[in-house]
């Protein structure tokens, strides 16, 4: 396989892990799997959340592929494209990691954005934190942050139909 074919692989599987972070945290998490995402909306002093084990649900997806393309796991069925999917799903997941628990959360280091989109995933991140309970919300991706506005239009929407209870945030975002 070319480098340019490898390269075009990992940055598909990239861009393609956002849409499936999306759906999953909007059907998974927000859905079936709010047992393990609850403790993420809620106020807590532990250094580690149950929602955590959804970075180990990530990191077997990008184990798997990497296996699925390994000479020495697979021998001569190896699939090659499998270990730049690997790559993909590992770069994205240390992006996510880095935005979303470090600079959204806070988790790793403390720096507030004042300007630019640094500052807007922060804020569509707050506006997703911003109800009570799994029902409604807005902005289930992480990486790409729709106008904070139009979220905020969003979740007011979402509060006069009944679909969702918000904090009391809006203000501060």
């Amino acid at each position: 396989m070319s480098n340019l074919a490898a390269t075009a692989i990992v940055l598909a599987t990239f861009l393609g892990m956002e849409f499936v972070a999306w759906g999953s945290h909007k059907y998974i998490m927000h859905g079936f799997g709010w047992g393990w995402h609850r403790d993420h909306h809620e106020r807590h002093d532990r250094m580690f959340e149950k929602n955590d084990l959804y970075a180990l649900v990530g990191a077997s997806m990008s184990i798997a592929m990497f296996a699925l393309g390994s000479p020495l796991v697979r021998g001569s069925a190896a699939w090659e494209p499998g270990t730049w999917i690997g790559v993909g799903i590992l770069a994205y997941g240390i992006v996510y990691t880095l935005i979303h628990d470090g600079l959204v959360h806070q988790r790793y280091f403390h720096w507030v954005p004042r300007r630019g989109y640094a500052k807007r995933l922060v804020q569509a991140h707050r506006l997703h934190h911003a109800t009570i309970g799994k029902e409604g919300g807005v902005s289930f991706g992480f990486v790409i942050a729709r106008d904070p506005a139009a979220l905020k239009r969003a979740l007011t929407a979402q509060r006069q139909q009944g679909i969702a209870v918000l904090r009391e945030v809006l203000e501060d975002v």
